[in-house]
């Protein structure tokens, strides 16, 4: 008999993208979807689904990921975001990896992006593998504010069969995420004693547009690569920004 898996999903404010992302887990075992606060139909949604729904106080991603984790009947986990789709070709494979789950206890899964409608095959996303299958016996989310991911005990398999990312539909919500990522981002560097400045953050941005446009080569992603590149290099420069506005009230504040 395969072993049975739990689907994790944490989830605000995703009533235009998370019914595309259920529909293509129903045939997991169990759905957990973890609201962090959602004031759309997010809630109402999962629950037409028959889904296990936990609405929980926001305390960052890691936390919010082993919450839902912890809820899970099954050790099998598979995490999923609510921008993500599961193909037919990796439910196949899952499917098959867990009536012979021993050979590995986690699985790294490649994601495809698509940003403004296009897929990205380049600017560094080409070689995107986030680990999202995996035995919680052995390993569960850190606890990070943000850029959480899977701290695994144990040996890595890796699945070719593609999860599918709709990252940014539209320039606006990139901006919009961006704003709180780097909130999040530049909370944590100030905690972990990082210093900037505005010229320092400038040139953050700088060598972020370079390394994606340029290095991991995003001019052949066309325009979308070019816009993908200088957002993502403004997104870097706002996190080093905010980080030196913080230092500089919390050294005012000391005096």
């Amino acid at each position: 008999m395969p072993e049975k898996v739990s689907c994790v999903i944490i989830a605000k404010n995703e009533q235009n993208t998370i019914t595309r992302c259920l529909d293509s887990v129903g045939w997991m075992d169990e759905i957990i979807v973890v609201d962090t606060g959602s004031t759309d139909h997010t809630v109402e949604i999962c629950h037409q689904y028959g889904v296990k729904v936990f609405e929980i106080k926001w305390t960052g991603f890691g936390n919010a990921k082993r919450f839902a984790v912890e809820q899970a009947s099954y050790d099998w986990i598979f995490s999923i975001d609510c921008d993500e789709v599961m193909t037919s070709d990796l439910q196949k494979k899952i499917r098959r990896i867990l009536e012979q789950p021993e050979l590995f206890e986690g699985y790294c899964i490649k994601r495809c992006t698509y940003y403004l409608g296009k897929q990205i095959n380049w600017c560094g996303w080409n070689h995107d593998y986030p680990l999202r299958l995996f035995n919680r016996k052995y390993g569960t989310f850190n606890n990070a504010i943000v850029h959480e991911a899977v701290c695994l005990c144990g040996r890595k398999g890796r699945i070719e069969e593609h999860l599918l990312h709709y990252s940014y539909p539209d320039i606006k919500t990139h901006i919009s995420k961006i704003n709180h990522y780097t909130e999040l981002g530049a909370k944590r560097l100030l905690e972990k004693g990082k210093k900037s400045s505005p010229v320092a953050a400038y040139g953050h941005g700088l060598v972020k547009f370079i390394k994606m446009y340029f290095i991991q080569q995003g001019f052949l992603d066309g325009i979308e690569g070019l816009i993908l590149a200088i957002v993502s290099a403004f997104g870097v420069h706002l996190k080093y920004l905010k980080l030196w506005q913080k230092k500089r009230e919390t050294t005012l504040h000391q005096q």
